[in-house]
């Protein structure tokens, strides 16, 4: 484990990360931060770019009898995408029809969050669109991985990977998914992402909602020179 972390707490690991996106800042970005410890620093990704903040939502589709070993996911947005993982549907070979309403179940559950996250306010439109991912940091990168493939169908102009930290071979597995991956560390050996922070106090729905609708204020106004 590291003696000393990387970064004091999520918002300061979300300025950092903003400085190192500022190339971005002039592209009319849109952030999307996966909850809930991506929020804060995703917040502070948006506010320095003075770019739209919204989550992104993300719910597995798991097997039959098998929750937990995902057949795909279900990604939230102005237009849903499920995203399945082939390999592991052929090999389970789910009951026909399965697949498509464990999807619809996820998405009413994505429905319901959202709601409780941003009272339904609309989703960002992505096509044409810099669309910035960012989250606390990387372990394995499979909801990450998800997350992106789900993006990339809404047509962004530029998709792009934000990071504090991650481990380097989650990076090269992701690279074929994004068109740019900003990672602050990819520290050697990587166990967990926490360890990386003075403070990785869990993120509350509350302080979501708060950012979420605090964002929502300054992402119309115009950016100054």
């Amino acid at each position: 484990m590291p003696k000393d972390p990387l970064f004091s707490d999520r918002r300061e690991a979300g300025r950092r990360l903003a400085a190192a996106l500022r190339e971005y800042r002039g592209q009319n970005p849109v952030i999307l931060a996966l909850p809930r410890g991506g929020v804060p620093v995703g917040f502070e990704v948006a506010r320095a770019l003075r770019a739209s903040l919204d989550v992104l939502l993300v719910r597995k589709i798991g097997a039959p009898g098998q929750p937990e070993l995902g057949l795909g996911a279900i990604v939230d947005g102005s237009e849903p995408e499920i995203v399945l993982n082939q390999s592991v549907v052929d090999a389970v070979a789910p009951p026909s029809g399965y697949v498509e309403m464990e999807a619809q179940r996820q998405l009413a559950e994505l429905g319901r969050r959202r709601r409780s996250y941003t009272s339904n306010r609309p989703s960002p439109k992505l096509s044409g669109r810099t669309v910035i991912v960012v989250d606390d940091g990387i372990a394995t990168g499979g909801t990450v991985r998800a997350a992106l493939r789900g993006i990339r169908r809404n047509e962004p102009a530029c998709l792009v990977l934000a990071v504090p930290v991650a481990p380097a071979e989650s990076l090269v597995e992701l690279k074929p998914e994004c068109d740019d991956i900003i990672c602050l560390a990819t520290p050697e050996p990587f166990y967990a992402v926490g360890p990386h922070y003075r403070d990785f106090t869990q993120t509350g729905d509350d302080e979501v909602v708060r950012l979420l609708g605090e964002a929502a204020g300054w992402a119309n106004q115009p950016t100054a020179n």
